[in-house]
């Protein structure tokens, strides 16, 4: 363990249950970022039902990683969800005015998106909480 791991981390989970928590992050960031990518590409659209499965599997097995680096990736996807959710509801009425601005607004928040889900997926890689 590094020592920003350990700097993070207030609770020490026992080998087997923080690899059974990466593997869920890994999972939970995959299915972030094909969303992601797919919201950037134009006509690449992934299913929101995809994002819902990320969602519900981080709102499930987030107490698992109470008080360890690991939960700060749990509450980082869900916080990315939601603002991304209200960044695209607020921008919504652009697209009432022409298709353009909607179209770059929206394109943006993806961006923004797929940022967070890269950022955040690097430092689990690293072993590292994110803020």
């Amino acid at each position: 363990m590094t020592e920003d791991t350990q700097n993070d981390a207030s609770v020490l989970l026992d080998p087997q249950r923080e690899q059974s928590l990466r593997t869920v992050g890994l999972i939970s960031y995959l299915l972030h970022t094909v969303v992601a990518v797919g919201a950037v590409l134009p006509g690449v659209q992934a299913s929101v039902l995809l994002l819902l499965v990320a969602v519900a599997i981080d709102l499930i097995k987030r107490d698992d990683a109470a008080g360890s680096w690991q939960a700060s990736h749990f509450s980082w996807r869900l916080r990315s969800v939601a603002w991304a959710g209200f960044f695209y509801l607020l921008t919504s009425p652009l697209w009432l005015l022409l298709v353009v601005p909607g179209w770059i607004a929206w394109a943006l928040v993806s961006i923004w998106f797929l940022y967070r889900v890269v950022r955040g997926w690097l430092a689990m890689n690293a072993a590292r909480s994110i803020v």
